[in-house]
């Protein structure tokens, strides 16, 4: 029996039109373009305005562009996941608000959190669905509304995010393309270090919640970044070991857009020179779940049917991973 495997075979995405740029986080916090950039490789990011707007109204446009090149119907889609630490409302899931919105109704779907990683958890549990024969069509979603979730007046944090969403389609194949392994790694342990304190059963939503800025995200920079250093990369290279590649079989590093120096890092550890390193953090900062397949979007026509790709995050909680597909499509 032919072996099914789950491959890609659309990418789409959205950012809002809003540019934040350094330049305007210099009338916010003391910092400056300069320092910005320097030390995370951002030089703009995209803010969703609007009252009213939230999650999934990034996601919509990111799925109907996807289905538009696809040439297929919402009412084909069996199943949408949604990655995000930002979603509309506790509930209804913010896949639930996707699935109605894009007129998939013949779709079920829910959100999963794994913060910076949840694209890939995300992508992963689609992978099983897939290869399960069951379903044919899955959409996987990164997206974050993290201005949501972002202290304007917090230097450490603000210049870091922005907003975005990024979707891709999978699909059975029986070319031995598609995801072909994954490597993904939780460490709760150092979720004091990159957390939103408050809203959820521990800390409830409160007028002390409030006062205290506990619904924001809280961040010990330095032992994050030391952290993510470390994971992001020994991943990357366990994933390659693991399948017997070398650097010159990886036609491309997917890395989570979080810091200019961490993807170096990752990328030195595997011994990719950097053309090999998909990049845009400079234009869209840290969008959170929507950073891998934001990158896969402004890439798409650069990637051969066939290519090695290594997918690579980590993540508040702490969440890491990698994993190891073979590109399906010539765009």
């Amino acid at each position: 029996m032919t072996k099914i495997t789950a491959a890609i075979t659309a990418v789409a995405g959205y950012v809002p039109d809003y540019v934040l740029t350094n330049k305007e986080l210099e009338t916010f916090v003391t910092t400056t373009s300069e320092w910005i950039e320097t030390r995370t490789g951002i030089k703009e990011r995209r803010i969703l305005k609007g009252v009213g707007l939230g999650t999934s109204d990034m996601c919509v446009p990111a799925v109907e562009l996807l289905l538009k090149k696809r040439g297929i119907s919402a009412l084909d889609i069996d199943l949408i996941i949604v990655a995000t630490i930002s979603p509309d409302y506790f509930f209804p899931s913010t896949s639930n608000l996707v699935c109605d919105k894009v007129g998939a109704k013949n779709a079920w779907g829910f959100d999963l959190a794994g913060a910076c990683s949840g694209f890939l958890f995300a992508l992963e549990t689609g992978t099983q669905f897939i290869e399960s024969g069951k379903y044919k069509k899955v959409i996987v979603i990164g997206a974050d509304k993290m201005s949501s979730i972002i202290d304007y007046t917090d230097r450490t944090t603000c210049i870091i995010f922005g907003d975005g969403a990024g979707a891709v389609l999978l699909e059975p194949n029986t070319e031995d393309l598609g995801v072909k392994d994954s490597i993904l790694k939780v460490d709760g342990s150092g979720g004091r270090f990159l957390i939103i304190k408050g809203g959820g059963s521990v800390n409830p939503s409160s007028h002390a919640t409030v006062d205290a800025k506990q619904h924001y995200i809280y961040q010990e920079g330095q032992t994050v970044f030391k952290y993510a250093v470390t994971n992001m990369a020994d991943v990357s290279a366990e994933i390659m070991e693991k399948n017997n590649l070398k650097a010159d079989d990886v036609a491309w590093l997917v890395p989570h857009q979080a810091n200019k120096r961490i993807i170096d890092a990752t990328a030195k550890r595997m011994g990719l020179s950097l053309d090999k390193v998909m990049l845009n953090i400079q234009k869209y900062g840290n969008t959170t779940a929507a950073t891998v397949p934001l990158c896969l979007w402004d890439y798409e026509k650069q990637i051969k049917k066939g290519d090695n790709l290594i997918l690579s995050t980590f993540g508040g909680g702490f969440t890491w991973g990698a994993i190891y597909l073979k590109w399906a499509y010539n765009s």
